[in-house]
Order: C-alpha cells, then structure tokens, then sequence
C-alpha cells in the first residue's frame, strides 16, 4: 500500500510540475541545499545577504517576482511572490537563512561543507532551518514551472535573524513591510515529525510557543579579604538565590494546544505513562502536581511545556580567588507560558528569593511576544490530512518551548503553524541535532518534506 502510494504522490508530483520528474526534483533540491549550506551565514554576525543573493540568482532565472528589504545590508531579507486570483488571503512559508556559530574543531564534517555520507546530509543548518528554506524555494520553483492557478498568492519570506535577532529579519519585516508578508496562514519551522527506531511515530505541528527573556540576579555586600569569612558575601548570596529560584516549580498551566496535545498523546503510550498525561489536565491540583513532579523527572521538556521554565546558565562574580567581591550576578534564562502575567512575575522570584540584598531584574525587554493559532482552520485540517497522506501517523498540536519567529507573525494577528521534516528521536541524544556539532538531516526525509510542504500549499492555494 505504501508502494502504491509513493507512486501516486510521485505521479502527482510529475504532472502538477510539468516535465520535470520527481528524481529531477530531488537532484534540484539537493544542489540547492548544499549550495545554502556552504554559505557561512552564522549569527553573530549574520551574514544572510549571502543566501539573499544566491535565492535572488534563482528568481531572476526563474522569473519569480521579488523584493529585497535590509535594515542592515549584510542582513538582508527577500519575498517572493507568486500572484493568485485573489479569491483568497495569501499563504506565507517561512525559512530562516541564518545559523547558529561553530566550532569546528569538534565536527567530523566540515561544517559548512554539506557532505552526504550514508544517506545523511551533514553541516550547520541541515534541520535548523536550511532544510524549511530549500523546501520552500522547491514549492516556489514548482508552482511556477508547473503554472498551476491559484486562488491566493504564495508568498516565501527567507528572514535574517532568527538566531537572537529578530529586530533584522521578522520583527523588522513584521514592524515595516507587513504587507510584502501579509497573509491569512504562515507556516514555518517549530513542528515535525518524529521517527523512532526507524519508523514515524508522530507528527507535532507547532500552535504556540514559549516566551523568551532572561532575568539577572545581582547580589551585593561588602568587599574583603577572602581570608575572613563574611554574612554579606555577594557570592553566597547569590549562591543561595540561584538554588532557590533553580527548584522553585512555578503553577501548572494548561491551554487549549496542550490540553490536545496530552489527551491525544495518552491514547498513544502505555498505561502508566498515559495516566501522567491524563492526570496533568486535572483539575485537582494535587493529582496535576504529582503529574508535573514525574515528568520533571522523566521528561523535562513535557514539564516545560505546561510551566513558565527558570533555568539558570551564567554565573559571573569575583576577580581574585582572595577577594570577596562586592558584586556577584547570575543569567537566569526564563521561557514564559503564553499565559503568565509577566507584570507579577518578577515580584514572584523576588519572593521566592526572599533577600533585599539581591536585585531581580528582567534582563532585556520583550522582543519575542507569545501567541497562538487555533486548531480549528482550513489551514490545520489540511496539514493534518496531508500528514496522514505523507507520514501515515498522527497529528499532536505542539507548544513549542524554545523559540522561532512565527511569534514576531502571530503578534500582526496571522495564525502560524510549525512543521518541518521527519527527524529520529535518538539523533539529539547522540549529537546530531540542530545546534549540535555534527548536525544532519536524512536526504529521504528532506525530500519527503518538499513534497509533503508542497501539497499542503497546493491544496490550501490551488484554484478548485
């Protein structure tokens, strides 16, 4: 059956762009992605109008309309636009040209030399987030070779920035060309499917994300000389403020993405796991705490999802090993429920630290604001058809605890949706995924995914 069904998608594929075969497809594909992937757009400093100038060689060749639009030039972003008949609102793909920095020294593949080695695709930017961008020029190149008539226009954003600068690439596009991007569905990075042992067992498609921001612990007290011991010692201070906030466990907090994503997860695992997941939606807050308290356990990123995160990562105090410093403070890095009141929540670590000689502050300011996408979309039942189609497996409405730019789309009021290509669970555990030093992507995968972006495009764009 699934023989059959290769075939009818390959077949499909073959009509809808012409002549071009579907093997055809998937060499273009490829020398497109490697060719992104050597291009060094690691961030700091950036770099994207390297990429920008490489998709603005395809356009020209292809005849795809265009724009270009820089708050820095070395950080350019570019539009594509394919005109509809204007029945419909326009669907907007997202794919960032940006990457995380290396250190090369701890890759076995170059880093940006995009080397295939047995049915892997290895380099920076393989899942995060070349793999979304190339899928998305191939959807570009195909509707345009294939001249299929659309009720909408399909419009590709290839953003700078999404790697912590934002204020370049989709909040800038966001904040002053909203409509060179405007559109009545988004998708982009933030979801995917998940393999195991081979085999595709889920599909998360992105809804809703966690906030960003850091907070700052400063601790403050009389310097002195390290050989007398102090009560106002900054570092002890500190010290004792970071274990506290580091163990406070913040409420439960359940929304109509998690609440979904849990009732069906249950139906999926054993019994003693899928209880967890049932009694994390109770009402009764001890049966939902005894829940949060076994998944903090055994699966932290499932407690992430149902709780603002406080984790810290930097400590800085003290210059000399004999001198009690004045000073200390430690980075706490916060990812924020969509539905926690920010305006009390410092008050709330300040109480939970519960010292006047330690200064609690927000680190930076908002620069990537929560938000959600309904379920119940034209746009989220063909993703979840086109999934059964493609992937066989169910669909599981995510809430992201990490951070992409659909957040900078949803604030303008456009529901964004996450996808992205078939990944193996094991591979993070061993060092291959994204921001990983030997980052991959399954070349299958890759191609499975352009295919599956494209249909899901088609059938949302196409004129019935």
């Amino acid at each position: 059956m699934k023989r059959v069904l290769t075939v009818i998608l390959a077949l499909s594929l073959t009509t809808l762009t012409g002549a071009q075969k579907p093997a055809d497809v998937e060499a273009e594909t490829m020398a497109h992605f490697q060719a992104l992937l050597r291009l060094d757009t690691s961030s700091p400093p950036g770099n994207e109008t390297r990429a920008v100038e490489y998709l603005q060689g395809v356009f020209e060749k292809e005849g795809i309309p265009h724009q270009i639009f820089a708050k820095d030039k070395s950080r350019a972003n570019i539009v594509a636009r394919l005109k509809g008949n204007g029945k419909k609102r326009p669907i907007l793909v997202m794919g960032h040209t940006d990457v995380v920095t290396v250190d090369p020294s701890k890759w076995t593949h170059p880093p940006f030399g995009a080397v295939r080695d047995g049915g892997y695709v290895y380099g920076r930017g393989t899942v995060d987030d070349k793999d979304n961008l190339v899928a998305g020029l191939m959807m570009m190149l195909m509707l345009k070779r294939g001249n299929v008539p659309l009720d909408r226009d399909v419009i590709l954003l290839a953003e700078a920035g999404e790697e912590g600068a934002p204020d370049v690439g989709a909040q800038f596009m966001a904040d002053h060309h909203l409509d060179a991007i405007n559109a009545e569905f988004c998708f982009a990075e933030g979801g995917g499917v998940v393999r195991r042992a081979g085999k595709v067992v889920q599909a998360n498609i992105g809804t809703t994300e966690k906030e960003p921001r850091f907070i700052e612990l400063i601790a403050r007290g009389p310097a002195g000389h390290g050989s007398v011991p102090s009560k106002g010692n900054a570092v002890t201070k500190l010290s004792a403020a970071v274990g506290k906030v580091a163990t406070w466990s913040p409420p439960t907090r359940i929304n109509e993405t998690t609440a979904s994503y849990f009732k069906k997860l249950a139906t999926m695992v054993p019994a003693d796991v899928a209880k967890m997941y049932r009694d994390i939606l109770s009402p009764d807050p001890k049966v939902s705490r005894a829940a949060a308290n076994w998944m903090l356990e055994n699966q932290p990123s499932h407690w992430s999802m149902t709780h603002t995160s406080l984790v810290p990562t930097i400590i800085d105090g003290g210059f000399r090993y004999n001198v009690i410093p004045s000073e200390a403070k430690a980075t706490v890095d916060v990812r924020l429920h969509p539905d926690e009141d920010q305006s009390v929540f410092l008050d709330q670590v300040r109480r939970v630290i519960n010292d006047p000689d330690v200064e609690v502050r927000w680190g930076r300011e908002r620069y990537r604001p929560a938000g959600g996408s309904r379920i119940d979309t034209e746009a989220f039942a063909v993703l979840e058809a086109q999934t059964r189609t493609h992937y066989d497996t169910f669909v599981l409405p995510t809430m992201g605890v990490g951070a992409t730019d659909m957040s900078n789309i949803r604030a303008k009021g456009i529901p964004c949706y996450g996808i992205g290509p078939a990944l193996d669970s094991e591979d993070s555990g061993k060092g291959f995924g994204a921001h990983s030093d030997q980052e991959r992507i399954l070349e299958s995968e890759l191609h499975r995914f352009v295919r599956f972006q494209y249909d899901v495009v088609l059938e949302l764009a196409r004129s019935k």
